[in-house]
């Protein structure tokens, strides 16, 4: 009985493989194509828990169980359902810590920040940030970048412009410095590429009174970085990060009174299919019909044309496709 176990090597080999699929696949896919696999490999990784298994053994299976609900949390996020989100980022930490596995519990801080950010809870998205300081190192790899990258657009979006330019700063000094983990290797969704901060300094700066063209500059570059990775069949490139670089392009545009750049801007945007109008793209165009709003274009056809383009955008969200409307 001590030594009896209902998970074999090939078995473990075989989540570990599919978590490494998923968490590729799913910046890249329609939303509606990742996430029957994922809800089922989740289910399989908990129904393992619940069975007899060798302590090495277990570790592995928390980790992975965490990655999964991680993943799912953001599934959840991107379908605009950010209560279940957070339910589903809980778990992932609670398995983290049983895991003890500081590169998965960074990750989840970052997650938890960045759906508080989208969803409009600021401050959440402040404290969650603030609660992941400790394990920024350059020994917990890419999410260490991420979590100080989130934390720089969370401080902006609340005025504190020092404070975001000071996490931009170590952002940038942990990517120079750090070391990969063993998520990194898992790609996707776990890495947090070059190409992904680049867009979040952009969202940072967009924030921050006096640095329009700072902001302008930076999505520009995101967008070629991007666009270098879609080319080179990279698994960096994620059109949700993608679409947000241009949308805060756009605004910036927008601001500015520059309504054909903004327009320019937008466009691949607006050409996404449904199933990848997830919740975070469809606010970053809601941002720019912000913008358009202002009484410098009072009266504009061409501004209230694209308006109403950002509008019936906004009305067919990837989550119709998932509810069956």
């Amino acid at each position: 009985m001590a030594e009896g176990s209902n998970l074999g090597p090939e078995t473990l080999q075989q989540l570990y493989s599919e978590v490494e699929r998923i968490s590729s696949t799913y910046p890249r896919s329609p939303i509606h194509h990742v996430l029957g696999d994922l809800v089922e490999t989740q289910d399989v990784a908990f129904r393992l828990l619940e069975g007899r298994q060798r302590p090495n053994q277990t570790k592995d299976l928390y980790l992975l169980s965490g990655l999964l609900s991680l993943m799912l949390a953001k599934a959840s996020h991107d379908l605009g359902d950010p209560h279940s989100a957070m339910k589903q980022a809980r778990t992932a930490y609670i398995c983290a810590d049983n895991a003890e596995h500081d590169g998965l519990r960074i990750r989840v801080r970052a997650q938890q920040s960045l759906m508080a950010y989208w969803a409009g809870w600021t401050s959440e998205a402040a404290r969650y940030a603030d609660l992941g300081h400790d394990l920024a190192t350059r020994h917990t790899g890419s999410a260490a970048v991420w979590l100080m990258s989130q934390s720089a657009r969370s401080w902006a979006s609340l005025g504190d412009g020092e404070r975001a330019t000071e996490d931009l700063a170590r952002a940038t000094a942990l990517q120079d410095d750090r070391e990969s983990d063993d998520l990194d290797g898992l790609g996707g969704l776990m890495r947090f590429a070059r190409c992904r901060q680049l867009y979040y300094g952009a969202e940072t700066r967009i924030w921050i009174p006096g640095q329009e063209e700072q902001a302008e500059q930076a999505a520009l570059t995101a967008i070629e970085a991007y666009e270098e990775a879609a080319n080179t069949g990279s698994d960096d490139w994620a059109y949700g990060d993608d679409a947000g670089a241009r949308a805060d392009l756009a605004f910036v545009r927008a601001t500015r009174g520059e309504l054909e750049g903004a327009a320019e801007a937008l466009a691949p945007v607006l050409e996404l299919p449904v199933g990848q109008r997830v919740a975070g793209v469809i606010a970053s165009t809601m941002r720019v019909h912000s913008a358009l709003r202002d009484r410098q274009y009072a009266g504009s056809r061409v501004a209230n044309r694209l308006r109403q383009e950002i509008e019936g955008y906004g009305q067919a969200p990837a989550a119709a496709l998932t509810s069956g409307r």
